[in-house]
Parts: structure tokens; C-alpha cells; sequence
């Protein structure tokens, strides 16, 4: 069970919120998360990496010089890999890196790296009513008065889309916006603090707490 206060817009404390997610035990705890996060970050790749093999590359049908009596090596085609200009040895093709985590493991992975950062975790009250237009100098105070500094690395969680939110937030460096349904290993680990409205961290707790 972790305990975290609870902060108003303008950084005050209002209350408790406490949560409590399964996580997995101390001794996989480490390679669970770890195999997540390479999943993730591999599954991100898109493998479109192409060079064009001597078969491929335009032109080199004749060839260049006869294969005896000129003193020079022989050669069959200006498209030789040994040639400027030629074919590629063994380049990269397009090719698939996706890796595949089960259901349940990737949830687990999800849950322990979110209660690993439970010391970096700031819980506020719902603030979408505080921006009834899009102001993106007012979001900044309001992480500062949370206790973010703008050279932090900021992992901003709400419930929902919320259209004034996310422009405030779009252009704010160091800042990302993610929703609750949407966590990911890498954004949970690479944030330097962690802010999520009351009602994101109720969402959080009853979409992984299976």
C-alpha cells in the first residue's frame, strides 16, 4: 500500500490517496521490467533499412572489358560490390524486430515499474477545469508549484483526453502527456517525476489491477 498527497492547482495539499497494484516478487522484479522495456523499444523499430545487392542496382549488363589480353583483373559487371557505385554485401533488408511478451507478464512489468516509482509520484486533483482555453504558461506554473522543475524530465498522467490539456502541454520541453489506459514501461522509467490526476491513479488501479 503506498500513500501519496494529494495537491490542488495551486500545489497545496488537500489530502491522502493511497493505491495498492500487484507486483512481481523482488527477485524477477528486475528482469521482468527489463524484458518489457527491450520489447517495447524493439517493437518501436521500423526495419524499413534497405541497400541493393549487385542484382538490384541499376545498370552493369555489360561488361566492362574482355577477360583476357588487356592486363587488367577481370571483371564482369560495373555493379560489382568491389566497384564504386556496385552492389551491397550483405546490407540490411526489411525485416520484422518485433518481439512477443505475454498478456499477463507485460501487465506484471507494467505494475512493478509503476510502483517503482511511487517516491517520484506527485498525485493532483483534476485540474482540466482550470484551463477552460489552452494556456501553456499557466500549465508550466502549475508542474512547478507540484514540485517539477522545468529541467526535470515530466510524466504528465490524466484520465482522459482533454483537448485544452494536451495543447497546453504539446509544446512544454521535457514534458509528455500520456492517458491512464496507455502507460508504457519506457515513459514510467525515463521520467524524472511522475504527475497523475486523482482520477488517471483510479483508472490506473482498475485497468492493471488483474
Amino acid at each position: 500500500m503506498v500513500e501519496c498527497a494529494v495537491k490542488n492547482w495551486q500545489g497545496e495539499q488537500i489530502g491522502q490517496k493511497s493505491f495498492e497494484l500487484r507486483v512481481a516478487r523482488e527477485e524477477t522484479a528486475a528482469h521482468v521490467v527489463h524484458r518489457a522495456l527491450v520489447m517495447q523499444l524493439t517493437n518501436a523499430r521500423r526495419g524499413t533499412a534497405n541497400t541493393k545487392t549487385r542484382a538490384e542496382v541499376r545498370g552493369g549488363g555489360r561488361k566492362p572489358w574482355r577477360q583476357k589480353g588487356t592486363g587488367r583483373a577481370r571483371a564482369g559487371s560495373i555493379r560489382s560490390p568491389l566497384w564504386r557505385g556496385g552492389g551491397v554485401i550483405f546490407g540490411p533488408k526489411p525485416r520484422e524486430y518485433n518481439l512477443n511478451m505475454n498478456r499477463k507478464e507485460r501487465r506484471l512489468a507494467l505494475r512493478t515499474a509503476f510502483m517503482s516509482r511511487a517516491d517520484d509520484l506527485i498525485v493532483v486533483e483534476d485540474f482540466s477545469e482550470q484551463l477552460p482555453r489552452p494556456k501553456t504558461k499557466e500549465l508550466v506554473s502549475a508542474i512547478a508549484r507540484w514540485g517539477s522543475h522545468p529541467e526535470q524530465k515530466t510524466l504528465l498522467i490524466t484520465s482522459t483526453p482533454n483537448e485544452n490539456v494536451y495543447l497546453s502541454a504539446r509544446n512544454v520541453e521535457n514534458l509528455k502527456l500520456i492517458y491512464a489506459d496507455g502507460l508504457n514501461v519506457y515513459d514510467l522509467l525515463n521520467a524524472d517525476k511522475i504527475i497523475v490526476t486523482a482520477s488517471a491513479l483510479e483508472k490506473i488501479q482498475e485497468v492493471y489491477s488483474d
